[in-house]
C-alpha cells in the first residue's frame, strides 16, 4: 500500500475531533461520517453530514476508509459490517453490541470473574419487585440501552420506586438493577489494545461526578498501591472480555482507597468501547494521548507509552450554562497561567452541554485542580 492508510470514524462529536486531531499529527488521513450538522470535527476531516444508516450512504463512506472506528458504541458499525464484511472495523460490532446493552455487559463480565454489584435482570415487574429485595432492598435501575450522563438511571428505596423506574426505563426485555454500593471513591482506567492483543494501561484516574455528570479527573488518583494494581488488573481483564480493540475505559468504583495493608476492593461499574471522558488530560499529562493511542491500536501500529509526564494533573469539564448560539468569551480562563482550554467548537451552547473541558498539570493533584477549576470557571458563554 502506497501512503498512510486512511481511518474512517464513524461520528462526529467532540471525541472523533480529538481523535482526527492526533491522527493528523501521525499524517494519517481521516474520513469521517456523521448523522448531525452541528459535528465539532467537521473543519477537522473529509466529513461527510448525511443518514448514517442508509446503505449508499455506509457503502460511499467505506470505499475511502482502510479502518473504520466508532465515536460510541451507537454507531451503525453493525450496518456497515454488513455492507462490507472485508473493511476492518474497531472495536469490531459485536464487542459493541455486547457493551450497548447493561444486561449484555454484565452477563459477560459476570462471565469472566470480573468483581461487580449484585445485580439482577428482571424481565416483569413482578421480578423487578422481588430482585430488589434480594438485592438488599435499595438498587439502581438501568435501562438496558440508552443509559448515560445519569440519564436513563433511577434510585429505587421501594416497590412504588420501581414501579415508576419500569413504567419510565424498561424496554421489551426489562431493565438492570444493581445493588447499591456504598463506595468511598469513583475511579476509571482507560486502556488501549491491539488487535494481536499488545495492551497499555494507563495509571488510575479519581473522578468526580456532579448531578451524575463527570465534573473532574485526577491523577495520580491518590489511592494505595494495592488498590492502583487492583484496578488496573481488573481493567485490563474486562477490556479483554468485551473484546475491544482500540481505547477503551472501565468506570470502577473502589469500596476502599487506604492503607498499605488494606484489601483492595475494586468494582467495575460499566465500559466505554472508546476515548473516554475521563482520560482527556492524557493529552497534556502523558507520554502518549489516548487518541493518540487509539488511532495506533485500530491501525494496528505501535502502540505508546501511557506513562506520566507529569508529577499530578486534573481535568474539569465545561458545561453550558444558558440556551443559544456558543460564543464563548475566553480572556479569564486564558489568563489563568498553566492552564490548558479545550473548546469543541459546538455551534448551539445548551445548559449541561459538554462545551468543553480544561486541564492543568502541577506537582500535586489539588495544585492542578485548583488551576483547571478557576479557568473553566472563567470561560463565559456570550
Amino acid at each position: 500500500m502506497s501512503g498512510p492508510m486512511t481511518l474512517g470514524i464513524l461520528g462526529g462529536g467532540q471525541l472523533g475531533r480529538m481523535t482526527t486531531l492526533a491522527a493528523a499529527r501521525l499524517g494519517i488521513p481521516v474520513r469521517l461520517l456523521s448523522s448531525d450538522a452541528d459535528g465539532p470535527a467537521d473543519p477537522f476531516a473529509d466529513a461527510t453530514v448525511a443518514d448514517w444508516t442508509a446503505d449508499t450512504v455506509l457503502a460511499t463512506f467505506a470505499d475511502g476508509c482502510d479502518v473504520v472506528t466508532v465515536e460510541s458504541e451507537w454507531a451503525p458499525a453493525d450496518r456497515l459490517a454488513a455492507l462490507r464484511p472485508d473493511l476492518p472495523i474497531r472495536p469490531a460490532p459485536d464487542a459493541l453490541v455486547l457493551v450497548r446493552h447493561k444486561g449484555r455487559q454484565r452477563a459477560a463480565f459476570d462471565a469472566a470473574g470480573l468483581p461487580q454489584p449484585p445485580f439482577a435482570a428482571p424481565a416483569t415487574l413482578a421480578d423487578a419487585r422481588a430482585a430488589r429485595e434480594a438485592l438488599g432492598g435499595v438498587v439502581v435501575a438501568k435501562q438496558f440501552e440508552g443509559s448515560y450522563d445519569g440519564y436513563g438511571n433511577a434510585t429505587c428505596h421501594s416497590d412504588a420506586d420501581v414501579d415508576a423506574a419500569w413504567d419510565r426505563l424498561a424496554g421489551p426485555d426489562g431493565l438492570l438493577l444493581e445493588a447499591f454500593v456504598p463506595f468511598e471513591a469513583e475511579a476509571a482506567v482507560t486502556v488501549a489494545r491491539r488487535p494481536g492483543g499488545e495492551t497499555v494501561v494507563y495509571p488510575v484516574v479519581r473522578s468526580e461526578h456532579r448531578d451524575h455528570r463527570l465534573h473532574a479527573a485526577v491523577v495520580p488518583a491518590g489511592v494505595a498501591p494495592a488498590v492502583e494494581a487492583e484496578a488496573r488488573r481488573v481493567a485490563l481483564a474486562a477490556v479483554e472480555a468485551a473484546g475491544v480493540v482500540g481505547v477503551a475505559t472501565v468506570e470502577l468504583f473502589l469500596t476502599a482507597v487506604g492503607g498499605v495493608d488494606e484489601r483492595p476492593s475494586v468494582l467495575v461499574n460499566e465500559i466505554a468501547p472508546r476515548p473516554h471522558n475521563t482520560a482527556h488530560l492524557t493529552i497534556e499529562a502523558h507520554a502518549t494521548s489516548q487518541f493518540e493511542n487509539h488511532v495506533r491500536a485500530v491501525l494496528d501500529l505501535p502502540l505508546g507509552s501511557p506513562a506520566l509526564r507529569v508529577p499530578a494533573a486534573a481535568m474539569v469539564n465545561v458545561l453550558g450554562t444558558r440556551n443559544g448560539p456558543a460564543t464563548p468569551d475566553l480572556a479569564g480562563a486564558l489568563s489563568v497561567a498553566g492552564a490548558s482550554v479545550h473548546l469543541y467548537g459546538k455551534r448551539d451552547v445548551r445548559e449541561r452541554r459538554k462545551m468543553g473541558h480544561v486541564t492543568a498539570t502541577g506537582a500535586t493533584a489539588d495544585d492542578a485542580r485548583d488551576v483547571a477549576e478557576r479557568a473553566a470557571d472563567a470561560i463565559r458563554w456570550t
